[in-house]
């Protein structure tokens, strides 16, 4: 039988952990692929929409803001983080607020943790004061310090309910440019038009409904047709509500349906064992497994670290790891098959996994895949590969900041 495993994810401690087993599981891409995550998530497979991959910032504010500017009723946008910035950054926040001045529904919903301390608090005034209605998520209070840990990390744009926006981009000067410099990171971002930009509607709703007790109606929920060339898609979000969330689910059911290749890009690499064991048992079976992850330009140097705390297991598993070179890398992309891919704002990695509110975007079309794939050649181009050798003969005081991690790995 192909693909038999057992899930046992790391969970917060409030969690008790869940396990299942996924046998002659199907081949991401395929039709019984897209029923069992249906069946699995919640997630329907949208018939007929037109997907455009957009690579770092200089691909993906300007179709942002171009977006913001023609909006005629309503613009739904929530962001983990939300920073300070030169002209890219500026000239998105003016054409929120000057939107928002000509009348149009401007809703913004802000992790509290994430944005609150390096937003330009003079913007939200400016956004207020236009109209436009700037909110929260989860800011800190006694009465709520049970949902503290658990973050809002969607990064979602729609404008007048018809084209959406999402991936792992932020708003802030790091993520413009094209990932030239450390100065400038490496981002992957998408835009979406056709039925499923109603399912990213559905990933803000739910956590504007829990910020501010209201849901949108009316323009936000245009009918919207299928386009005839489009592609198929199913959108998956999850928040830690249950023993497992519905990303841990499709993870690990494409990492088990996976045939020939299973490529992985993610900022922040942090497997729970049972993801560990899952990836190896890949490559033991003759598919083409590659994690790239960050390199000497990540933003937290100990989750670098705490990812190399797996790496002796993953590597003797015949799992190849690259250390991307160039800048931080902050895109999030799950390619299999040549067939099939997930692009999100979710790392691999337990916070993402069982702690946040996140969604992923998964889609079912050789032309973009191909085209995700180009782009993950190109990064190899830019980083190390480990070597099991090199890496057994690591220094000691390397193996004991990884024995360190363990204590708080649960909660990268």
């Amino acid at each position: 039988m192909a693909g038999i495993g057992a899930l046992k994810v790391a969970k917060d401690k409030k969690t008790a952990p869940r396990g299942f087993d996924l046998v002659d599981a199907p081949v991401p891409g395929s039709p019984e692929f897209g029923r069992l995550l249906e069946s699995l998530t919640g997630s329907p497979v949208r018939r007929g929409n037109r997907v455009e991959v957009l690579r770092n910032g200089d691909q993906i504010f300007p179709p942002m803001v171009e977006a913001i500017r023609s909006a005629q009723d309503n613009i739904d946008f929530s962001t983990y983080i939300y920073w300070t910035g030169g002209p890219t950054i500026a000239a998105f926040g003016d054409a929120l607020v000057e939107r928002a001045s000509a009348g149009v529904e401007v809703s913004i919903l802000l992790d509290a943790v994430g944005s609150a301390a390096k937003m330009d608090r003079k913007l939200v005034e400016r956004l207020r004061e236009a109209g436009a209605m700037v909110e929260w998520f989860r800011a800190p209070h006694w009465y709520s310090l049970n949902k503290a840990n658990n973050r809002l990390h969607r990064r979602l744009l729609i404008v007048d309910g018809s084209v959406g926006f999402t991936g792992g981009v932020g708003v802030g000067e790091e993520w413009t440019g094209d990932a030239q410099d450390p100065d400038h990171w490496r981002e992957t971002h998408l835009r979406v038009e056709g039925p499923a930009v109603r399912d990213l509607l559905g990933g803000f709703q739910e956590s504007w409904a829990e910020a501010t007790q209201r849901i949108l109606t009316g323009a936000h929920l245009p009918d919207i047709s299928g386009i005839e060339d489009g592609i198929d898609v199913q959108v998956t979000r999850s928040s830690a509500t249950k023993g497992s969330t519905d990303i841990e689910e499709l993870f690990y059911s494409a990492i088990v349906g996976a045939r020939e290749r299973l490529w992985v890009t993610t900022a922040f690499f942090v497997p729970p064992d049972a993801f560990v064991d899952a990836l190896c048992a890949s490559a033991g079976r003759g598919v083409d497994v590659r994690i790239l992850v960050n390199g000497p330009h990540i933003d937290k140097e100990l989750l670098r670290r705490a990812a190399q705390r797996s790496y002796d297991r993953l590597l003797r598993g015949g799992v190849r790891i690259f250390e991307y070179q160039r800048t931080m890398l902050h895109a999030k992309t799950l390619m299999v098959d040549g067939a099939w891919a997930s692009i999100g704002s979710n790392n691999f990695s337990n916070r993402s996994l069982a702690l946040n509110s996140e969604l992923s975007f998964s889609l079912s079309g050789e032309r973009i895949v191909a085209e995700l794939e180009e782009h993950f050649r190109d990064d190899l181009e830019t980083s190390n590969e480990f070597d099991l050798d090199s890496w057994k003969n690591r220094p000691l005081r390397k193996r004991a900041v990884e024995r360190a991690t363990s204590l708080i790995r649960d909660q990268f």
